[in-house]
């Protein structure tokens, strides 16, 4: 008989699946930490002795915070000043953010674009969605997770399924594919290119400003290539007079991004959908608790590689 792994390496084994479930169920870095800490005081507490697939068990905790956390915030999210947007997630390899929190999120999954359908959903239907579609789990793990039947489960995934299809169109461009459009968006916005910005934005784009009541931004969505550049530029313009503007050039939630400092202050995350050959939605975050995991970005945080877009940039360092 093989002996049992250490519970601890167990809950390290699976912390960066764990994490992915509640940022998945929950739009938000901070929360999913805190849901994956409650999940590890509760693992510690259980008898291991008694628990079959440890993945599956693990799973099961993390859902379950994260259904409690989700209801509770329906309500102030309701009642939100502006739009309300997923807090940035830095993608990049499998498993290693640049900002040091590991995942295992990926594709079209992670966009907020996807993020935002899910918010259409019910609590339940968004935990069994994720659960099935995104991370393979089995209907008897996901009913043991929400505490339904499985015939339940399969009726709420399929209920989910249609409605998220519904909202979708073509799918979200890859980082690699859209890489010539962002550096095309990138340069247009650093040097105050009304013209070239309009040029990279689709007929129906759309401006999305989440600053929570806390910070100035468009409090409705913004639509078309005119407004949407000038709106950009704007704010880009009004962050220069407010101090030193620093750009840096990123991936957000699958998209590539521009991170926007202020005197060494990160003021702002910008990400970019690209769908054909076109930026479709600008997604602007200002809210600063929704900026606080990537502090790693200030001034005393660590430099990237400066990309090929920062000789074009004035004022403005980009990097990657």
């Amino acid at each position: 008989m093989s002996e049992r792994p250490d519970p601890e390496d167990e809950f390290t084994a699976h912390r960066a699946l764990l994490f992915s479930i509640a940022y998945e169920i929950l739009g938000s870095v901070a929360d999913a930490e805190d849901v994956v800490q409650d999940s590890y005081l509760r693992w510690r507490s259980v008898s291991h002795s008694s628990v079959e697939n440890a993945r599956a068990y693990l799973a099961k905790i993390v859902t379950r915070q994260a259904l409690g956390v989700l209801r509770s915030a329906v309500r102030r999210r309701e009642q939100y000043v502006g739009p309300w947007l997923p807090e940035p997630l830095a993608t990049g390899a499998v498993g290693h953010a640049p900002d040091g929190i590991d995942h295992v999120l990926t594709g079209e999954a992670v966009t907020t674009a996807m993020l935002l359908v899910l918010e259409a959903l019910t609590p339940t239907q968004r935990a069994v969605f994720a659960l099935r579609e995104v991370f393979a789990f089995g209907y008897p793990e996901i009913a043991a997770a929400v505490g339904r039947s499985e015939a339940a489960v399969r009726q709420l995934n399929r209920r989910a399924r249609d409605s998220v299809h519904a909202k979708r169109h073509t799918a979200v461009a890859t980082p690699a594919e859209s890489l010539p459009i962002a550096e095309r968006f990138l340069t247009a916005a650093a040097t105050g290119d009304v013209q070239g910005l309009m040029d990279v934005l689709a007929p129906d784009v759309v401006f999305l400003g989440d600053g929570g009541g806390l910070v100035t931004t468009a409090l409705r969505p913004v639509f078309g290539p005119d407004k949407v550049a000038r709106l950009l530029l704007g704010l880009l313009a009004k962050g220069a007079r407010m101090g030193e503007l620093d750009i840096r050039f990123g991936t957000h939630n699958g998209m590539h991004s521009i991170s926007v400092l202020i005197d060494g202050v990160l003021d702002q995350v910008t990400s970019i959908e690209v769908r054909g050959s076109a930026v479709t939605a600008v997604y602007s975050v200002r809210n600063p608790e929704k900026l606080t995991a990537r502090q790693d970005l200030n001034r005393a945080g660590p430099r990237r590689t400066p990309s090929p877009a920062s000789a074009c940039c004035r004022r403005a360092r980009a990097c990657r």
